[in-house]
């Protein structure tokens, strides 16, 4: 790399490192207002479309404290929140079987259903703002258990749905509120930061857009792509590369400048023997910026058979003479996590006539090669030879060198060349060769490919470090001439080399100025599982900046155009475990077996100072669903100490948080009926109902009991007070069955009442609805002990007798049977689609 490496104190982009605590007295931040309210299905349809990340006002968050995700199947019930949402296959039906719970008592009741406004809300746990609409942001207090509602939506809610506030909720406050009206409920169910609230928080959302990163106030640029970090390790001195051996592991083996690779394992824990400890050998001293020591490291890609892999590191030959050299070496035989330091085949030396620009990428390329980066030779100006080692076909320096370390040839060298490498044959020209004309690559990467149609696989990207004005991307390809030193980025350097007609170079795909970065540092196309929005962008950063930048292809033209991207802020971040600042220096990208991406940077770059760590990244945008990106490692046999992983980086929410959400409120039947309704005159003596203990959650019109000790019904005992408004009927006889009569549900015994009392019918129908037999079920109260059901669709008890007239029960039962198995059926039915 070029130019001094001055230490700074580490990058601390994302704001103060706060959790935004939810309470009445200190409401949260308020964030960028939103644009014009549209209609939600129409925002929904056109939002949540596949679209990469935009800037939108509102960042998503679910109850998990995770990103949204695109359920895997066909949501039949929340179907809104089908294309990007917090719930899988899973949680919409138990939402559906919550929503039909309540709908079917809501039948009884005879109430008014207002089943669209409360399908709406009970659905808002899928929605991508899930966290924000149940006020969940806080881990350490309660969420909501009815979303967040804006001021003219919960007015209306209120005055449909009312009756169904104490169905949803036990939180005395609300269902106190719910009473003394709209008003006092609105303000209750209202969310302090309007911007989050429902329907509300669906209108900050650009049409054609799908959620993701917000551009909030001071965030570097407007409409920038804010990501997220997790630490994965820490303790590093100076980590140059990071990379997994493609076994099965899962394993990641990162790299210090000094000649140490550490093994990680996958739950973060570090081997307290190195893999590999070339520190005697390896060339390199604690100066500052120093670029010589271990530079490079590969696995062979039939490592899992073979065990072979390969490094590239600075030694001093004689004494004197420093070299960069890539040797060949091997897996123990007795511990898969230790290499034998005794199996070195040494394949390549270079004599490096400078200490700088010494290269050190060493891949393996889809064609089963490997290739070799080599810096052109160090100081300034490539001055070695009439045009300088990168456009001198003649030299290994400044090259890409492809060759087959499967073999070797005749003459003697520890690798063959490849039959097809472009200057094969060629006059004058290393056979090694396969592109040049490049200044000092510093980390590439080759695209595994989209993992839906495979495009881009194969594709060799690299960071190519500029002299004084520009840094570079390039794309590798076959015989290619990247310019350098006629060219710098896309200005000439030499002006007699770049006007050369012969020069014919390959401009690069993306080039910078010097104010924005001064030392490029490559990346990978990210092709990992987790965060879907960040497929097919390129993430590369500055290592003198502490930049991160992104590039993103058009496919109809083969461009490149740049993303801004900046750290989170910490209420976009506000995940368990999750950062939003890295050190300044950033060295090195990784990508692990599944695709996932980090970085590696240091906060003072010298080989002695242990303080570099490897962040992971994260799109806070959206996730992938549930369960989509486990992977099935093959078990690591490890012998010796390890360490376990812990962080040093403040996190904005620990990682062991769990959302303290109450489980979903059942519907309980209450047994004690409520004032009843009559078309009587009030002079008609009627009977109250019986004390119970059960709390009624509606209000239900009772029929008159009669005595239990004969046959025919009679009036109840003196003890129970007559009420004005009730009229005395008759109850079935268990021998004669009215075939009009409407099905009742009889009263259920008090415990401090006894079992002689009157058997009584009850009527589910409140004043002004007429019941039906369609909706309720019929019990009778009998004179033996009662026995305890389950009422259809209810998690509570009910206590009923056991004798009852039997065609009538019979009836009855056929009837829930019947409704339960036909919903059953549905709902079977939709699974079966959705697979």
């Amino acid at each position: 790399m070029e130019g001094p490496w001055h230490a700074a104190a580490p990058l601390r982009s994302g704001g103060a490192l706060c959790v935004l605590l939810r309470t009445v007295a200190k409401p949260q931040p308020k964030r960028t207002p939103h644009c014009g309210q549209l209609g939600v299905f129409l925002i929904l349809i056109s939002v949540f479309s596949l679209i990469p990340v935009g800037k939108v006002s509102s960042h998503p968050q679910c109850l998990d404290f995770q990103p949204p995700f695109k359920p895997p199947f066909h949501l039949e019930f929340c179907s809104q929140y089908e294309l990007l949402g917090c719930c899988d296959q899973d949680a919409d039906n138990l939402i559906a079987e919550r929503y039909w719970d309540i709908i079917e008592y809501l039948e009884a009741e005879g109430s008014e259903l207002c089943d669209d406004m409360l399908k709406e809300v009970m659905c808002q746990e899928c929605s991508p703002y899930a966290a924000h609409l149940y006020d969940a942001e806080d881990p350490y207090t309660p969420v909501r258990e009815i979303p967040g509602l804006c001021p003219s939506y919960c007015s209306r809610f209120h005055g449909r749905c009312a009756h169904v506030v104490g169905l949803l909720t036990d939180d005395r406050r609300l269902l106190d509120a719910s009473a003394r009206g709209a008003a006092a409920f609105c303000r209750a169910a209202g969310l302090s930061d309007r911007d989050y609230c429902y329907p509300d928080v669906l209108a900050g959302l650009r049409p054609g857009v799908a959620p993701g990163p917000v551009a909030a106030a001071g965030a570097p640029a407007a409409g920038c792509l804010q990501l997220c970090l997790a630490e994965a390790a820490n303790g590093l001195r100076n980590p140059v590369l990071m990379l997994h051996s493609g076994d099965g592991t899962g394993r990641l083996f990162v790299a210090e400048q000094v000649g140490f690779v550490w093994v990680l394992l996958p739950d973060g824990a570090r081997l307290e023997r190195p893999f590999l400890d070339l520190s005697g050998a390896v060339l390199t001293t604690p100066w500052l910026g120093d670029e010589r020591g271990f530079l490079g490291m590969a696995f062979h890609p039939r490592y899992r058979d073979n065990g072979r892999f390969f490094v590239y590191y600075s030694v001093l030959a004689g004494g004197r003479l420093e070299r960069v050299r890539v040797s060949e070496m091997r897996v123990s035989e007795r511990d898969q996590n230790m290499a034998d330091p005794g199996s070195e085949r040494v394949i390549l030396e270079i004599d490096e006539p400078a200490a700088n620009h010494n290269g050190g990428q060493i891949l393996f390329g889809l064609d089963g090669f490997l290739h070799v980066f080599t810096g052109d030779g160090g100081r300034g100006g490539d001055p070695f030879g009439r045009h300088g080692n990168a456009q001198n076909k003649s030299a290994l320096l400044g090259k890409v060198l492809r060759i087959d370390v499967d073999g070797t040839d005749t003459g003697g060298r520890g690798y063959r060349v490849p039959p097809d490498n472009p200057f094969l044959g060629e006059a004058g020209t290393r056979p090694e060769v396969y592109a040049y004309g490049v200044r000092n690559m510093w980390r590439c990467s080759m695209d595994r490919g989209d993992p839906t149609d495979g495009h881009g696989r194969g594709r060799i990207f690299c960071g190519d470090v500029g002299q004084n004005r520009y840094e570079e991307i390039d794309v590798i390809e076959r015989g290619a001439n990247y310019g350098w030193r006629a060219k710098e980025g896309f200005e000439c350097y030499d002006r007699e080399l770049c006007h050369n007609p012969a020069l014919k170079d390959v401009p690069p795909i993306f080039a910078y100025d010097h104010s924005v970065g001064k030392s490029v540092t490559g990346g990978y196309v990210y092709r990992g599982c987790e965060s879907p929005n960040l497929n097919g962008l390129y993430l590369f950063g500055d290592y003198m900046s502490g930049k991160l930048m992104a590039l993103q292809e058009d496919r109809s033209t083969g461009r490149w155009t740049e993303r801004s991207v900046c750290m989170g802020h910490s209420s976009t971040c506000s995940f368990p475990g999750l950062i939003n600042h890295h050190h300044k220096f950033i060295i090195s990208f990784a990508e692990d077996e599944a695709g996932e991406l980090y970085f590696l940077a240091t906060s003072y770059p010298s080989t002695n100072s242990p303080s570099g760590a490897v962040f992971k990244f994260v799109d806070p945008s959206r996730r992938a669903p549930p369960g989509k990106c486990q992977q099935k490692l093959l078990p690591v046999k490890v012998k010796g100490k390890k360490f376990a992983f812990v962080p040093r980086e403040a996190t904005l929410l620990d990682a062991g948080v769990k959302p303290t959400r109450p489980p979903p409120k059942k519907i309980k039947f209450g047994t004690k009926p409520p004032p009843p309704k009559t078309n009587k005159p009030a002079s008609t003596p009627t009977q109250p109902p019986a004390t119970s203990t059960a709390k009624p959650t509606s209000t239900r019109t009772p029929n008159p009991t009669t005595k239990t000790s004969t046959p025919t019904p009679t009036k109840a005992p003196s003890s129970v007070e007559p009420t004005s408004n009730s009229t005395p009927t008759k109850a079935p006889s268990s021998a004669e069955p009215t075939s009009n009569s409407t099905p009742t549900q009889s009263q259920s015994l008090s415990p401090a009442e006894p079992t002689s009392t009157s058997t009584s019918t009850q009527s589910l129908a409140p004043s002004s609805v007429k019941p039906t037999s369609t909706s309720t079920t019929t019990h009778f109260q009998s004179l033996n002990s009662p026995t305890v059901v389950m009422w259809p669709g209810s998690a509570s008890l009910v206590s009923i007798p056991t004798k009852a007239p039997l065609k009538t029960r019979a009836k009855s039962k056929k009837a829930r049977n019947r409704k339960r198995k036909n919903r059953k059926n549905s709902r079977s039915k939709i699974r079966r689609t959705n697979r």
